[in-house]
């Protein structure tokens, strides 16, 4: 069965010439467009020649891909439309993409334009690549469509993509440490071990006999992995961040109730939740109208 080619399609409130010059500007289009470390056009002979360049993407420190492309302009003077053609490659093989074609068009309308872009690729080393790509095409749409929001931010809110992906990515590994320190929480000193501290501090704090805790302590571990999984969904992190906010101080509380003494302990629960607490805070700080790939339209036709 033949792959669908990536689309991506998004509003942007602004004018058409600041889009066309945010995207056609190779400067400006490296700083908001994820899938491009660099751009760097490469001079023409003739106007009607095709723009060509070389472009970079660093997969991480000391790993890079670098590749070709070149890129025609049109405009469609009935409308207004604006249409870029791109075709494009890389002869490395650590890149599974060898080579693609596609466009990107901005279609005017009363409150600025629709921008989008449709895109498809062939793979290397065959049915491996082709098993690879499994994961590797939505990757690649979901950083275009991410992309495309942050341009629109850029263009709409005057926002820099750097500040933007830089609130976006520490969001993202807060989210992820909170995720890791909930579930370790959970399973292990609850589910797995049921620790002795564990249900002793349960007993006491709610009265319960040591049986009956044992089994408490069980399904508090299963509600703490549960929350740690709620960290994993797109949406919703300002309300899991504003529950930590108030969660960790109460969680302090009670245990210094149970245990006055082990607030001087090395590597105590006071100081730990006091970081937890910090953190909490500024992911909810970090988190507000973060740029997100689900602003985007994925399917052609589709709309909102």
């Amino acid at each position: 069965m033949k792959k669908k080619p990536i689309y991506v399609e998004i509003d942007i409130q602004a004018p058409i010439d600041d889009a066309w010059a945010y995207t056609q500007n190779p400067k400006l289009h490296e700083q908001w467009d994820l899938r491009f470390t660099s751009i760097t056009y490469i001079e023409k002979k003739s106007l009607e020649d095709p723009q060509q360049f070389t472009y970079e993407t660093k997969v991480m420190p000391g790993l890079k891909v670098s590749g070709w492309g070149e890129s025609k302009g049109t405009h469609h003077k009935e409308n207004g439309t604006k249409t870029s053609s791109l075709h494009f490659g890389t002869a490395q093989k650590i890149s599974p993409i060898a080579e693609g074609k596609g466009f990107w068009q901005y279609i005017p309308h009363d409150k600025g334009l629709t921008f989008l872009t449709q895109y498809d690729y062939e793979v290397r080393y065959g049915k491996l690549g082709a098993l690879l790509d499994i994961v590797f095409q939505p990757a690649m749409g979901w950083a275009t469509a991410l992309s495309f929001d942050v341009l629109k931010r850029w263009l709409e809110k005057g926002e820099n993509p750097l500040s933007q992906y830089r609130r976006f990515f520490l969001t993202m590994f807060i989210r992820v440490l909170f995720c890791f320190t909930w579930f370790y929480q959970g399973l292990v000193p609850k589910v797995l071990l049921q620790h002795p501290v564990e249900v002793s501090m349960l007993a006491e704090l709610s009265g319960l006999h040591t049986s009956t805790a044992t089994k408490a302590v069980f399904w508090v571990g299963v509600l703490e992995i549960t929350f740690a999984l709620c960290w994993l969904y797109p949406r919703g992190k300002r309300l899991l961040f504003g529950l930590q906010i108030l969660l960790f101080p109460m969680l302090t509380i009670s245990t210094v109730f149970i245990d006055t003494s082990i607030s001087t302990a090395p590597f105590n629960p006071v100081t730990f939740n006091a970081a937890l607490w910090v953190l909490a805070i500024v992911g909810f700080v970090l988190s507000k109208d973060l740029p997100s790939a689900k602003s985007c339209i994925r399917k052609k036709g589709e709309r909102r």
